[in-house]
């Protein structure tokens, strides 16, 4: 096998967070310099919807994540490429990632559009297993087998077939510094026998990945070099967790030693319930090599920042903070609240009187009237608005461990931010 550049993503940890597995670092790729703890916005289809590019990057966002399953459909990873990748294609000028489309693939593919619910029921009783499961009045669109999965479209009904290669040669072509490993997406209604089947199906595939994508790599070498992430599968389960880390830390021991790129960091992903969210991470990360970043591949709400940055999650991306924003949802340093509410027709304070930012031009009034309006700019503020208070806390999370005072930002932010659920 001919030797391959070794991977272009390199993490450099900081400074530790005393008692935890968080810490600061730096992430390295081609297109610049991520300073970890990041909040990733996620940029779905090659766009942080009703916002510029250029706007996401003025309110500091350090990187974007958008999505190969959507790409592929519209407008095909050719055209992307063709652009010279994703980054020159949308007009971002640092760095990018993409998923695998592995995700997307299962859950529409079932009728969940884009949420799979992971929480368990109040009383935490567990929910009703069942591996033929899809969404009530829904067909399953997407079939998997050992070496792949036959999907129809969402869009029009064709049929399509993903397989780990075909995943490595859309997101080669789509051309994101940091790409991930086609796994199968598995959710707390599935058996244990058969998150047990899942999880060496994902191992299987993580294997043909990582040789797909040496060989793109060669063959690609006159693109800026991209870094393969494994994904971590295994549910709930600990000693699958525990399992399938090991296993990709293992392949990616033996790729290097045959030349080869290895993982250059590794996705958290799968069924994530929100109340062991911490601690299924905690396993993935306890695991993992000391210099190996992580993502969390989604979170929900401000209070799972916390849990992932202290858990040892480096970068997680978010659909929260975008779509909550398009239907009037806001969010403050004193909770969220929703603009559309009759209060705030004569409010004519700004939308969060401590952030600095493009919409603190706009009074809550104003807001208010763009929504009941239904004009467009509504949602561009908004989402504009929430972006930017995520990645504020973000930072304000990472500056807080290098100064040593990071518990006491905590408590501080989550006890005003949940004192009232509204405003």
């Amino acid at each position: 096998m001919r030797r391959v550049t070794t991977s272009p993503s390199e993490f450099t940890p900081r400074v530790r967070l005393q008692g935890t597995a968080g810490r600061t670092g730096t992430l390295s790729t081609p297109h610049g310099e991520i300073a970890t703890p990041a909040f990733v916005p996620v940029g779905t289809k090659a766009t942080v919807k009703t916002v510029l590019p250029e706007s996401v990057a003025a309110l500091g966002a350090q990187a974007v994540l958008a999505n190969a399953y959507h790409l592929y459909l519209q407008p095909g990873p050719e055209i992307v490429d063709q652009a010279g990748g994703l980054g020159a294609f949308m007009n971002w000028p640092g760095p990018t990632y993409t998923d695998s489309g592995g995700f997307q693939v299962m859950s529409l593919g079932v009728g969940f559009k884009k949420v799979i619910s992971m929480d368990v029921p109040a009383g935490g009783q567990a929910v009703r297993q069942d591996d033929s499961a899809v969404a009530p009045g829904k067909e399953r669109l997407a079939n998997v087998d050992d070496d792949g999965v036959t999907f129809k479209s969402h869009i029009d009904g064709s049929r399509h077939r993903f397989t780990p290669e075909v995943s490595m040669q859309i997101q080669h072509q789509l051309g994101a510094d940091i790409i991930f490993a086609f796994d199968e997406l598995t959710t707390l209604m599935n058996t244990r026998g058969y998150q047990e089947e899942s999880l060496e199906r994902t191992r299987q595939w993580a294997i043909r990945c990582l040789a797909e994508h040496n060989r793109l790599s060669v063959e690609r070498s006159h693109r800026p070099q991209q870094a393969l992430w494994g994904v971590v599968q295994g549910a709930q389960y600990e000693d699958l967790r525990r399992k399938a880390t090991r296993d990709l830390v293992e392949l990616s021991r033996i790729d290097q030693e045959n030349g080869g790129k290895g993982f250059g960091g590794y996705g958290i992903g799968g069924a994530l319930e929100k109340t062991n969210l911490g601690t299924i991470v905690g396993w993935v990360t306890d695991e993992l090599p000391e210099e190996a970043p992580r993502h969390l591949l989604g979170i929900s709400e401000p209070d799972d920042v916390f849990t992932a940055i202290e858990n040892g999650a480096d970068t997680f991306d978010c659909v929260s903070p975008t779509r909550v924003a398009r239907n009037g949802a806001i969010y403050s340093f004193d909770g969220r609240y929703n603009i559309t509410n009759a209060k705030y027709r004569n409010d004519f304070r700004p939308l969060d009187e401590e952030l600095d930012n493009y919409s603190t031009q706009y009074t809550r009034a104003y807001l208010h009237h763009l929504f009941r309006a239904k004009e467009g700019l509504a949602s561009t503020l908004a989402t504009l608005h929430n972006l930017s208070f995520t990645i504020t806390l973000v930072d304000r999370a990472r500056r807080a461990i290098e100064e040593g005072n990071y518990f006491e930002y905590r408590d501080e932010f989550l006890a005003r931010y949940y004192a009232r659920s509204a405003r």
